[in-house]
């Protein structure tokens, strides 16, 4: 479909892009990307991909909105407290963008559930906060070759990186992280600089972007590493495992 009037306007600082233009716009308001996780990551994640006009955005949670998580979690509003974290994204996006879709999933994503979740989208984005739960993201993803955008946070970093396991020199998630690491401390038990998960969740945005629109370098095959308190970025090289029992013998 043509763009009306109001998507020129509101998409035009995209539309003189020459690497974008109007027919990358349009690509953008067709593509379905699933947001995994409505907390410090999916809040900038959200508001950013919304604002860019993804034609329709699937956020999954199963967790509600606390008042300690308005300190970067930037999604929710006080008025939000106790209200289930997808309905209070659901609420601020459709008043952010109302072109875009948006399809709550009020659930956690198990191994069951994963499958046919996920089949509804074409790019999948993670910023959940356990392993358990990257481990089937990682896995549906590759078998049904959809590209993951996976992003985590520590108390003053973050890392982003692109899995396409599926393609034969691209690692997947389980060649980074095989196994399981044992317990590792969350933002409640070892705490956070809210700013930083805007950032890690913005740089998110910006390569879920580059995918859909197929723009510059992507990171798969590469992750990125933000250290704010030394204000320093880098990307290293993350090679394919060829022993990954997941990935290896694709």
């Amino acid at each position: 479909m043509p763009l009306n009037d109001e998507q020129l306007d509101r998409y035009a600082r995209h539309i003189i892009l020459k690497q974008v233009g109007g027919a990358g716009q349009q690509d953008l308001l067709a593509a379905r990307v699933l947001v995994v996780g409505a907390g410090g990551l999916g809040s900038p994640l959200l508001m950013y991909l919304a604002a860019a006009g993804v034609g329709t955005l699937g956020i999954i949670d199963d967790d509600v909105v606390d008042l300690s998580n308005l300190q970067r979690q930037i999604i929710h509003s006080t008025p939000s407290v106790g209200c289930a974290k997808t309905d209070s994204a659901v609420e601020t996006l459709r008043a952010l963008n109302p072109d875009v879709k948006l399809i709550s999933h009020t659930a956690r994503l198990t191994a069951d559930n994963a499958p046919d979740i996920i089949s509804g989208y074409d790019l999948v984005a993670d910023g959940c906060d356990n392993f358990d739960s990257r481990f089937i993201i990682n896995d549906v993803c590759l078998a049904q070759k959809k590209p993951l955008v996976s992003a985590a946070l520590s108390q003053f970093d973050g890392q982003v990186a692109t899995f396409k396991g599926y393609e034969v020199d691209k690692p997947c998630y389980r060649c980074f992280i095989p196994d399981h690491p044992g317990t590792v401390g969350n933002c409640a038990e070892a705490g956070i600089l809210g700013a930083v998960a805007g950032v890690v969740g913005s740089l998110q945005a910006v390569e879920v972007l580059k995918e859909l629109l197929e723009l510059g370098d992507s990171l798969a095959g590469k992750i990125l590493l933000y250290d704010a308190l030394n204000a320093s970025s880098r990307t290293i090289r993350l090679p394919k495992d060829p022993g990954c029992p997941t990935c290896g013998k694709r």
